[in-house]
């Protein structure tokens, strides 16, 4: 039998003895977290810059994602059926108006299921007699139909509205900017106020009709009364009508010959809620535009990281170097610095996501809007800090993994 010869240790060839160890996912942690937790305020510092870009882009979406939100629920509370009706002007370019007759006729087309109208006048509202009738705080006096706030849909904060009763009689009701203007919180038989030289009970408050704005800066008074005391012609400002939801755009079209078939080229039609719809795409652009702002913000945290990075390696060039004698090798060491500037901008990403999501928080429940943070918006911003913290520290690292020991251990 021929015995086995052990080979000494010195006959073993270098390249089987020297196998580098693979450091584990907890090794590669904590190594990338030393320079984190032993500078502290600098790693403070460094991801506040990532941590306010992401919460300037998480609290724009969010608030934008809440205000669209809001706008919809309100679109589908409201409706889009409503039209309004209302005088352009003249061949002549003088002020048209609307026949007296022009609600009945409307009434009688078909798919329209509601119509009610105001009227203008020329009267000015104060609190006192005492107070110029030039003041007249932008409110306008206007005679109202009894029925107008079924078709808008509007509500009645304080009192109530005008009815069969009150509306021969002199009672307002404000809408609410004019109340606010006027000084008055609520309806009561004791408060009274001065239209047109004649003393009106405020007997209702409405709450803000977001389809019909001008009836927000108004004070409202029956026809009846307005046609007796206040000089009202009778004759309809604006008239506001629903109409079946499949049927709004071909009633939208016979309206101007219906009002006025006399002279239907006078007439004006709109639907309230394409101003919504316009406002939303102005809150788009708005949303780009600071979308813009937070990317420049996260872009400047990331050269702050990328500085700081590059100052970390200078300033441990004698860890870099007795971890290179020990045996590490340059990838290890460049994913060790790697790793510390992902882990820097995932802790500035994550406190910025928190953030942003408190500011959308914040301001939603202020205007009372349902809150909205799209989970994906949050995870899209931990996923852009993450990039930029890979981007920053890239050549850190690689600068890092090319210092030999020698080099680095003669300069301590």
């Amino acid at each position: 039998m021929t015995a086995a010869v052990d080979l000494p240790v010195a006959a073993t060839p270098v390249a089987a003895r020297l196998t580098p160890a693979r450091l584990a996912a907890a090794d590669v942690l904590r190594v990338g977290s030393v320079g984190l937790r032993t500078r502290r305020l600098r790693t403070g510092l460094s991801g506040l810059g990532i941590a306010l870009g992401i919460a300037a882009m998480v609290s724009v979406l969010g608030i934008s994602a809440s205000s669209r939100a809001d706008l919809l629920a309100q679109l589908d509370q409201l409706g889009t059926n409503l039209l309004t009706v209302t005088p352009g002007q003249t061949l002549f370019g003088d002020d048209a108006s609307l026949p007296r007759e022009s609600v009945g006729m409307i009434g009688r087309i078909g798919p329209v299921e509601s119509v009610s109208a105001t009227g203008n006048t020329s009267a000015s509202i104060r609190r006192t007699d005492r107070i110029s009738e030039q003041e007249t705080g932008g409110i306008a006096v206007m005679a109202a139909r009894t029925d107008l706030p079924g078709v808008l849909g509007a509500t009645v904060r304080s009192g109530r509205f005008l009815d069969a009763a009150t509306e021969r009689y002199p009672a307002v009701v404000l809408g609410s900017v004019a109340a606010s203007r006027l000084g008055i919180v609520r309806a009561d038989p004791s408060v009274v106020v001065f239209v047109g030289g004649h003393w009106f009970t405020v007997v209702g408050i409405l709450d803000p009709v977001p389809l019909a704005p001008e009836i927000d800066r108004s004070a409202l008074v029956g026809f009846g009364v307005a046609e007796s005391l206040l000089g009202f012609s009778g004759n309809p400002g604006t008239i506001y009508t629903r109409s079946a939801d499949a049927a709004v755009e071909a009633v939208r079209a016979v309206l101007p010959a219906t009002a006025n078939p006399e002279n239907p080229e006078e007439i004006r039609v709109s639907r309230p809620s394409d101003a919504l719809a316009a406002k939303a795409a102005t809150d788009d652009a708005f949303t780009a535009l600071f979308l813009g702002l937070g990317a420049v913000a996260l872009l400047v945290g990331g050269v702050g990281i990328a500085n700081v990075m590059v100052i970390s390696v200078l300033e441990r060039r004698s860890e870099i170097g007795l971890r290179r004698a020990l045996g590490a090798t340059r990838g290890q060491v460049r994913l060790q610095f790697l790793s510390e500037s992902l882990l820097l901008s995932a802790l500035g990403g994550l406190a910025g996501a928190g953030l942003g999501a408190a500011v959308t928080f914040g301001y939603a429940t202020s205007r009372s809007w349902t809150v909205v943070v799209p989970v994906a918006v949050l995870g899209a911003a931990v996923g852009a800090a993450l990039v930029i913290g890979a981007v920053a520290g890239l050549y850190p690292a690689v600068r890092a993994a090319r210092l030999s020991p020698t080099d680095a251990l003669r300069s301590v």
